[in-house]
């Protein structure tokens, strides 16, 4: 969650200097990580589990992609952007690991 509420603090930073396209798109990728997450929680199979963690991983694929953006165009400083971008590099490297292991359960049910 800590997440989600620093990138609601970049959008509303992004939108103070009227970049609404960016901070519309770091904002719905970089929420969208945690809404998919918790939407996996509640999954309805392993296989619905994995689904929902393979889109959280998309989403935070995009949002480092906006992230890099916001930076090369100085948007952001060098310290902020390393930060959240940090942040999502260990979402992801998490998320893989849990989609992964998930992934292994299935296969060992199937044989």
């Amino acid at each position: 969650m800590d997440y989600a509420v620093r990138i609601y603090h970049l959008n509303e930073y992004l939108i103070q200097h009227k970049k609404y396209t960016l901070a519309d798109q770091v904002f719905r990728s970089g929420t969208s990580i945690g809404a998919n997450i918790s939407e996996a929680i509640k999954a309805e199979s392993d296989a619905d589990f994995v689904h929902k963690y393979s889109i959280a991983l998309k989403e935070a694929e995009e949002t480092l992609y906006w992230l890099e953006l916001a930076y090369r165009v100085e948007l952001l400083d060098e310290k902020l952007y390393k930060s959240l971008q940090s942040d999502c590099v260990e979402l992801v490297k998490l998320g893989t690991s849990i989609t992964l292991t998930m992934l292994r359960k299935i296969k060992l049910e199937k044989q």
